[in-house]
């Protein structure tokens, strides 16, 4: 008997002796939960000793492998089969992990093809991937974004490590961070920016789990652009054909094509269709979109130089080349309202009123003050979704709820006087 457990003991502690030097952990089945959840996406997963990348102590980083699913979700539904199937794997996993298999042993011979990524390398290759599809004033946002958080991740020592050392909670932080340095909306931006990083690792099953998406959105003090008053309009308008008649037409664009300031930028001669009444241009969310030109624009530009098909219809100096971003032209033409706006206030000033247009009338504004006054007018003769209806044909929103939502934030529809509701019976 004693032998016997002499014997049991010494293959004890040689066992021991095998988990201490073991270079994995087991896997572990993600099944959906408590509840075995059949919509979730059920998973293996583990750790494995990092050939190279070492722990703050100096010691062999431990890193969790990309997921293992075999498919399974797809061709499994029901819990005893996917428990069936995953087992099969999980103890096929487990025998080749024993018997010294590697997860690196492929992945180190691939060189720049390497599955296993740093913050830094996997981040810069989720902006490859992303940047393809992001518009011109997108890019250097993303960019930015992204080189300062590679910069707080090196101020934490993660950012030569694996990417999957970042958690939600170092990626919250951050964001806390710039929301005390600056404001929500920039914390917001930046939020944005992060989980659409995050997602394509995600996509690219570099990382489980983008947990950016489940970061909070937090609170902020929308811009509110102010409508016109309609008597400040007609002044307003009256001043820039006296003073600046280019400033006008580009204004004229947003105030009766509903375009924003930047699709205005975009525009070049071959843009228009004078034949057929028409201008095509990149969206906030479409590739391209098609508008009317309603006769109000075609008799401000039909004299315009349409011979060279690359000219922008609107720089400084009118129609012509202009080789610079479009955030540039945008900033241009925002710069030129400003300061004509400021010789306007003057120009109010002397004449004895006391309106001022400050920060809030932008170029921006005339889009909302032109659509609220369209909404107004169908409203007399339609009824509210009629209205909106017609309405979304002009303005070009995507959806009828995307419309309703705008409308409702510039304020398009008031109540009429409700004082008679207000009378006391007494």
């Amino acid at each position: 008997m004693g032998s016997f457990f002499n014997i049991l003991q010494t293959a004890h502690r040689n066992a021991q002796k095998s988990i201490l030097k073991r270079k994995y952990t087991e896997p572990v089945l993600y099944h959906g939960g408590p509840t075995f959840n059949l919509k979730a996406r059920w998973y293996l997963y583990y750790k494995y000793e990092h050939p190279t990348l070492k722990d703050k102590h100096g010691n062999p980083l431990m890193v969790r492998q990309p997921n293992i699913t075999m498919s399974i979700n797809r061709y499994y539904k029901t819990k005893a089969e996917r428990l069936q199937q995953f087992g099969v794997v999980k103890e096929v996993l487990s025998e080749m992990l024993k018997e010294g298999c590697s997860p690196y042993q492929e992945r180190l011979n691939l060189g720049s093809k390497s599955m296993e990524y740093t913050s830094e390398a996997a981040l810069d290759y989720a902006y490859s991937l992303k940047v393809a599809g992001l518009s011109e004033t997108s890019i250097p946002d993303y960019r930015s974004r992204l080189n300062r958080f590679k910069k707080y991740l090196g101020t934490k020592n993660l950012l030569k490590k694996s990417i999957l050392g970042i958690s939600k909670q170092t990626v919250n932080e951050y964001l806390n961070e710039i929301a005390k340095a600056s404001s929500a909306r920039n914390r917001n931006n930046t939020r944005i920016v992060l989980s659409s990083l995050f997602g394509e690792l995600e996509h690219n099953e570099i990382i489980p789990k983008n947990f950016v998406e489940d970061i909070k959105v937090s609170d902020t003090n929308s811009i509110r652009y102010q409508t016109y008053p309609l008597e400040v309009l007609e002044g307003l308008f009256e001043y820039m054909k006296e003073n600046d008649p280019l400033l006008l037409l580009f204004i004229k664009f947003v105030s009766y094509n509903f375009l924003r300031p930047i699709e205005v930028c975009r525009l070049k001669v071959k843009d228009v269709s004078l034949t057929h009444k028409q201008i095509y241009f990149k969206a906030k969310n479409k590739l391209l979109k098609t508008k009317i030109i309603p006769d109000i624009v075609i008799k401000e530009i039909k004299h315009l130089d349409f011979s060279i098909q690359n000219n922008f219809l609107f720089t400084p100096n009118g129609v012509g080349p202009w080789d610079t971003k479009e955030t540039y032209r945008r900033g241009y033409f925002t710069d030129r309202f400003k300061k004509l706006k400021e010789k306007y206030n003057k120009h109010l000033v002397e004449k004895g009123e006391t309106l001022q247009l400050g920060g809030e009338y932008t170029i921006y504004s005339f889009r909302h003050t032109f659509i609220t006054l369209l909404f107004r007018k169908f409203r007399k003769e339609y009824a509210y979704t009629e209205t909106c209806d017609r309405l979304m044909l002009i303005t070009g929103h995507s959806t009828l709820d995307a419309l309703k939502s705008y409308l409702k934030d510039i304020d398009a529809e008031l109540p009429e006087d409700y004082s008679g509701l207000l009378t006391l019976d007494i």
